[in-house]
């Protein structure tokens, strides 16, 4: 049996050095090592062999196993380094490798974030809200008569049952002090919705920053420190403001604000930024009754509001001339703010 059991291992030796792919390779594997094997076969003679006999054929039988397998294992490796080489055959190994571009946020994204982070230095804590809304929350709580445009479908986006896409959020300052007693100091960032004609300025979905401050004595210096610290915190010190009288149903006096817009190549101009103003006592009569207290009276509280375009500060931040770029995806615009 020992003779063999030496020719079985080279035989089997011979065939894998030979083998030139792995197909051959797993077939030798098979022919002397399967079930059916060579070496199998040869082991099942084990029980024909005296008591003597058996340890040195068993240890025959293993050396010759594991010299079959070693040479498997040596011949599988230089196959595949073989098929390596050939793979990389005219490969110019000394070429640069690609730049792999790395992701970031979206810049209207950034723009919020250091909003809310100038808001929080200020006192200020997040609030959120739903999108689709009540007209009650949108429009007769912030003291807006049936007749005003907002109402209108030509404004406003509504669904059949009633309800609509919020127009602002203020809707979430309404919320907030119909569920929390003054003191209120909260801002409410979030998406509305108009039926806006899309140019340059101007888009249907955008991006809204609100925020509100409810107290016992709170005045118009209070509201216009507040927006100067804001806007000088985001754009910088040199940053002109401007506030202009205007008419909100909800604030009074109300003024809109005006930042300059410093574009590469143009003419430096105005553009509108923001509407705030002090809350009108008839918008704390409402909440009173919604609560069903007096700890909004108008005799008791004050409050200022503001309300901005997350979109626009983008596009004073960095100088960007039309606020479509900002919902196109193109990848060459974003990369700027990468």
């Amino acid at each position: 049996m020992k003779e063999e059991i030496e020719q079985i291992q080279a035989d089997a030796l011979a065939t894998i050095a030979h083998a030139v792919g792995e197909q051959e390779l797993d077939t030798a594997r098979i022919a002397f090592l399967g079930k059916k094997g060579r070496l199998t076969a040869a082991s099942s003679g084990m029980k024909t062999l005296s008591k003597e006999e058996k340890p040195v054929a068993g240890q025959l039988l293993n050396a010759a196993r594991g010299a079959i397998t070693a040479a498997l294992d040596t011949k599988r490796t230089a196959l595949q380094d073989e098929a390596d080489r050939a793979a990389l055959e005219g490969l110019d190994l000394t070429l640069p490798g690609r730049a792999l571009h790395s992701g970031n946020l979206h810049p209207l994204t950034q723009l919020k974030d250091r909003a809310v982070q100038i808001c929080r230095r200020l006192g200020f804590a997040l609030a959120e809200g739903p999108e689709i809304e009540t007209e009650f929350h949108c429009f007769d709580a912030l003291n807006t008569p049936p007749e005003h445009p907002a109402r209108n479908e030509k404004d406003t986006f509504y669904f059949d049952s009633g309800k609509l896409l919020r127009t602002h959020t203020s809707t979430v300052q309404v919320r907030t002090m119909e569920s929390q007693a003054p003191p209120v100091r909260i801002i409410a960032p979030g998406s509305a919705y108009r039926r806006d004609e899309i140019d340059a300025t101007h888009l249907s979905v955008f991006n809204q920053l609100e925020g509100l401050y409810v107290d016992t004595d709170v005045q118009v210096g209070d509201l216009k420190g507040t927006l100067e610290f804001f806007y000088r915190a985001m754009f910088g010190e040199d940053t002109e403001v401007r506030f202009r009288p205007h008419f909100f149903p909800f604030t009074e006096p109300s003024f809109e604000i005006d930042v300059k817009l410093r574009v590469k190549g143009q003419d430096p101009r105005w553009i509108e930024i923001a509407g705030c103003g002090m809350v009108d006592p008839a918008v704390f009569e409402e909440i009173s009754k919604s609560r069903g207290d007096d700890l909004y009276h108008p005799d008791k509280v004050t409050g200022f509001a503001f309300g901005m375009g997350i979109d626009r500060l983008a596009m004073i931040k960095w100088g960007i001339k039309d606020i479509r770029l900002l919902i196109e995806n193109d990848a060459r615009f974003l990369r700027q703010f990468a």
